[in-house]
């Protein structure tokens, strides 16, 4: 089929009012009065950031989930999305798939298709969606204002990815767990009903992508701050803990390899609690796991005995 036909088939009953119905070149998007538009762009590619053969409408999901955890650290209420979708193959089955997986997402979290492209490549199958979110004028939380004195707070549960995707590998036999650690790894989990909390009280925030530990490493040296985190608080899943068994090097692949998107925050003391009581009226659990200090060295991470661990590797990196 030609561009236009899949286009017409597939994503332009996906199209909000503001697209155009994609038949038009540039989509009409209006920000209310005293707001920022807030933007974010990820891309995923096969081989890299899932497997080919993953269903359709998860990758379709993802694509779309990894950019909305972004958003959500910045406070920010999704307002649309572009998608450029690079395509080896032209699958009906499949691209009806995908168009449904985007479709629950679109309708779950109020997030509709503004426009983008659809083209044709001899590589992998890549996808990439910018993300348009608002937040009040000025208050958008940076990635960049973690101060001395603050506590460091996770949501969720921390490394369920990264083992699910040693269980999708083969490199682990996770037996029941397994199903819950590859799903977590499919399908991430946008904590948007956080993004109320991180506007009103936090200092800094960010999702947590390419794993806490280097994601952390990273948030502390943009914001001119250093932290100490006690690892033995690290919130982990049941499914996380049995597969682990204590397993040390299944401990560090947890918590530097990544596609957790939960979300990290640096709080002040005095806005423990009132940050603690909205993340439990909108059912996301929060974890406080250290707190920042003054100081440029690296974040030291400390065990059960409060010695030093180090990581021979702290995140994913492409490069």
């Amino acid at each position: 089929m030609s561009e236009d036909d899949l286009i017409a088939r597939f994503f332009a009953p996906l199209a909000g009012a503001e697209g155009l119905g994609l038949l038009d070149d540039a989509a009409l998007v209006s920000a209310p009065p005293g707001h920022d538009l807030v933007i974010t762009c990820d891309a995923l590619v096969a081989g890299v950031h899932f497997f080919e053969n993953d269903p359709a409408d998860t990758i379709a999901a993802k694509a779309l989930r990894v950019n909305l955890s972004d958003l959500a650290a910045k406070g920010a209420k999704p307002r649309g999305f572009v998608l450029a979708l690079a395509l080896n193959k032209s699958d009906d089955a499949w691209l009806q798939a995908f168009a449904r997986g985007l479709k629950g997402d679109i309708d779950a979290f109020a997030f509709p298709l503004l426009g983008g492209d659809t083209v044709k490549t001899p590589g992998p199958l890549m996808i990439s969606v910018t993300a348009f979110g608002l937040v009040p004028e000025g208050r958008m939380v940076p990635r960049t204002g973690a101060r001395a004195g603050d506590l460091l707070y996770v949501s969720g549960t921390i490394g369920d990815a990264a083992l699910g995707l040693l269980e999708r590998q083969g490199a682990i036999s996770a037996g029941q767990a397994g199903a819950h650690l590859v799903a977590r790894y499919l399908h991430p989990e946008p904590r948007m009903g956080l993004a109320p909390a991180l506007l009103n009280h936090a200092h800094a925030a960010m999702d947590i992508s390419d794993g806490l530990i280097g994601d952390l490493t990273k948030m502390m040296r943009v914001s001119g701050v250093t932290a100490e985190v006690r690892l033995v608080d690290v919130p982990l899943s049941p499914a996380a803990t049995a597969v682990m068994g204590g397993d040390e090097a299944l401990f560090a692949r947890a918590v530097s390899g990544g596609d957790d998107y939960e979300i990290l925050a640096s709080i002040a003391p005095e806005e423990a609690q009132a940050f603690e009581r909205i993340a439990e009226a909108v059912g996301v659990s929060v974890t406080q796991i250290g707190h920042v200090l003054a100081g440029t060295s690296p974040p030291r991470f400390l065990d059960g005995n409060r010695q030093a661990v180090s990581f021979v590797s702290g995140s994913f990196s492409h490069f």
